[in-house]
C-alpha cells in the first residue's frame, strides 16, 4: 500500500522540476513515474543544516483538492445584532465565519480603510507624525496589514490554519501560502485582500464602520449578573447589541481603560520586549546558505534564535528578510518599532525583533503592580526611547559590537529606517527599569555570536525599542462559552485580549469565538 505523503529533497537547481520531483517521488516509493498519479504539493521548505541547501517537499498522494475558500459566506441580515470591534484578523475573521453561518454583524474600526491609511504612515516615515487612530497598529486588517504578512504560526491547535489561508488565496493572496512551510504575502499585496475580504462580506449584508472609535461599553442589569447591550462611539452614537466581539489588537490601551470602567476584570500577564537587530541582508545568506548563498534560486535567508536562562528568555520575534524597520508609535511622545518586507523581500536589509521575556513578576520588581502594570512598563520604555532619539522618531541605535561591549557607538551603519538613527547607548534605555534587561541581551547576544558567525560585527545594529510583541495584559473568558465571566455576550478575542499572538493564530481564535457565538442559540445559527 502506497502512503498517503512523502518527503524528498531537491537540489537548488531541481526543484522547479516537475519531471525531477516525479522521478525522486516514483524512487522513493519503489514505482515507476509512469505509476505515480495524483501528486501534490502539500509543503516546500528549505533545509540548510547540513552545510548544503536543500529543498525539502511533503507530498501528497491521490488528495482530493477542495475548492479554495469554502465554505463561503452567505446573505445576512443587515440588522444582525453583533458588533465586533476591530477590523484587524481577529475581528475579520470572526465576521467571516458569522457570515457563513448567516448571522450579521457591524464592524467597527477607530482606523481608516487601507488606501487613506497609507498616507498617515508616510506622515509616520517621513514627517514623524503620529495619528492616534490611524498608523501601523490601527486601521483596516490591523497591525498585519502594513507589517509584512507573515503567516507562520505553532497554533495548530487553536484551529484550521488551511482554512485561514484558503480564505486569503481566495481573495488574492499568492496561492504559494498553501504550501511554504513559512507562508508570507508581503505588505504590499496584503491591503488588496484584506480590502476584497471586507467587499464580499458588505455584499452579503456585513457593514463596516470607519473612523469610529468605541469609547464605551452598554450593558444591562439582568438580575444577579449583568449583559452586554452595545457599544457608544466617539461621536455620541450608540449602536444597540446583543453580543459584542472585542477585537481590538495589543496596542488599544483606551479599550482596557475602558473594560475596567465597565467593570470587567483584567489580568497582567507575560509579553516580552527588546530592540530592532538589523543586519545587511548579504551577510545573513552567508551565514545560512554558506557557499550557496549566491544561487538566484535561494530566497533572502532567515534565521530564528533563543536562549533560556533561569527560566527567562531572549529571543528572535518577527524576523523579516529582505526587510524594513518602521516606526509603530500610536501616540506622540513614544517611540515603538516593528519590522516589515514586501513580497519580493528585496530589500538589502534583514531585521528581526531580539526581545526579552518579561514575566509579571519582573513588572513587580520594576515598580509596576496592577492589571495594567505590563501597559506601564512598555510607555515608560517607548518615552525614554522617543526622548533618546532626539524626537521625531529618530530612533536610538548602538552597534552590536558596542552594545555586548556596554557603551554608547559614536556612530551607526546605514539603515532601512526612514526616520533616521541616532547614535548612543540603547542599554541605556532598557535598563531604566532596574530588572536587568540590557544585561540579559548581552548574554545572549554572545552566544548567538557564537552560533551565527558575524551576527555580532560592527555590520549589525540595535535599534529601540520593539515593545509590541504582545498583550501585556489578559481579557478573562469562560474556557468553553468564550464569553466574559462579568458581562453576559462580551466575547474577549485575539491578541489584545490576550489569546493570540500574529496574524494566523489570531484569526483562528476570532473564527473560533464566531462558532460559540452562533452555538450560544440566541442568533438562530
Amino acid at each position: 500500500m502506497l502512503p498517503s505523503e512523502i518527503e524528498i529533497e531537491l537540489g537548488l537547481d531541481e526543484a522547479d522540476d516537475d519531471e525531477a520531483i516525479r522521478r525522486k517521488a516514483a524512487r522513493r516509493i519503489g514505482v515507476s513515474p509512469a505509476d505515480l498519479v495524483g501528486l501534490t504539493l502539500r509543503k516546500r521548505s528549505i533545509d540548510a543544516r547540513r552545510g548544503r541547501v536543500v529543498f525539502r517537499l511533503l507530498l501528497e498522494l491521490d488528495r482530493e483538492l477542495r475548492e479554495l475558500g469554502t465554505p463561503h459566506p452567505v446573505d445576512v441580515d443587515r440588522l444582525g445584532r453583533v458588533v465586533v470591534v476591530g477590523d484587524g484578523p481577529a475581528g475579520l475573521f470572526c465576521a467571516y465565519e458569522l457570515a457563513r453561518r448567516g448571522i450579521g454583524c457591524t464592524v467597527v474600526d477607530r482606523g481608516k480603510t487601507v488606501q487613506p491609511r497609507r498616507r498617515d504612515l508616510r506622515g509616520l516615515n517621513q514627517l514623524g507624525v503620529v495619528d492616534r487612530d490611524s498608523n501601523y497598529c490601527f486601521g483596516e486588517g490591523g497591525a498585519g496589514t502594513y507589517s509584512d504578512g507573515k503567516l507562520y504560526t505553532r497554533s495548530h491547535k487553536r484551529g484550521d490554519c488551511r482554512d485561514v489561508l484558503e480564505v486569503l488565496a481566495l481573495h488574492g493572496a499568492p496561492e504559494s501560502i498553501l504550501t511554504d512551510a513559512r507562508p508570507h504575502i508581503g505588505s504590499n499585496k496584503l491591503p488588496k485582500v484584506i480590502t476584497a475580504i471586507r467587499e464580499r462580506l458588505e455584499r452579503h449584508g456585513v457593514t463596516f464602520r470607519f473612523e469610529a472609535p468605541v469609547v464605551a461599553l452598554l450593558t444591562l442589569d439582568q438580575g444577579e449578573r449583568r449583559s452586554v447591550s452595545g457599544v457608544r462611539l466617539e461621536s455620541g452614537e450608540e449602536l444597540g447589541a446583543d453580543a459584542v466581539v472585542l477585537a481590538t489588537g495589543h496596542s488599544a490601551r483606551d479599550v482596557f481603560h475602558m473594560l475596567l470602567d465597565a467593570g470587567v476584570s483584567l489580568e497582567p500577564k507575560a509579553f516580552a520586549l527588546g530592540v530592532r537587530i538589523e543586519h545587511p541582508q548579504p551577510l545573513i545568506n552567508r551565514v545560512q546558505y554558506g557557499r550557496s548563498a549566491e544561487h538566484p534560486k535561494l530566497p533572502n535567508a532567515a534565521y530564528k534564535m533563543a536562549l533560556t536562562e533561569s527560566g527567562r528568555g531572549v529571543f528572535s520575534f518577527c524576523m523579516c528578510p529582505g526587510g524594513f524597520i518602521v516606526p509603530a508609535s500610536t501616540s506622540p511622545g513614544e517611540l515603538v518599532l516593528n519590522g516589515m518586507s514586501l513580497s519580493r523581500r528585496d530589500s538589502p536589509y534583514a531585521n528581526s525583533g531580539l526581545v526579552v521575556g518579561i514575566e509579571v513578576e519582573d513588572t513587580l520588581k520594576a515598580g509596576f503592580s496592577g492589571p495594567l502594570a505590563g501597559l506601564e512598563l512598555q510607555r515608560l520604555i517607548e518615552e525614554a526611547a522617543w526622548q533618546a532619539g532626539g524626537g521625531g522618531l529618530r530612533a536610538p541605535a548602538t552597534r552590536a559590537t558596542d552594545f555586548v561591549a556596554g557603551r554608547a557607538s559614536t556612530t551607526v551603519p546605514t539603515t532601512s529606517y526612514q526616520p533616521g538613527l541616532a547614535a548612543g547607548n540603547v542599554g541605556d534605555v532598557l535598563d531604566l527599569v532596574g530588572i536587568g534587561l540590557a544585561e540579559r541581551m548581552r548574554r545572549a547576544l554572545n552566544v548567538f555570536g557564537k552560533r551565527m558567525r558575524g551576527y555580532v560585527s560592527e555590520e549589525a545594529v540595535l535599534v529601540g525599542v520593539e515593545s509590541r510583541t504582545s498583550s501585556p495584559v489578559r481579557v478573562p473568558r469562560d474556557k468553553e462559552r468564550l464569553t466574559s465571566p462579568d458581562i453576559e455576550g462580551l466575547y474577549p478575542c485575539g491578541e489584545g485580549a490576550g489569546y493570540a499572538g500574529g496574524i494566523m493564530s489570531a484569526a483562528m481564535d476570532g473564527i473560533a469565538v464566531a462558532r460559540a457565538l452562533a452555538e450560544s442559540g440566541r442568533f438562530g445559527a
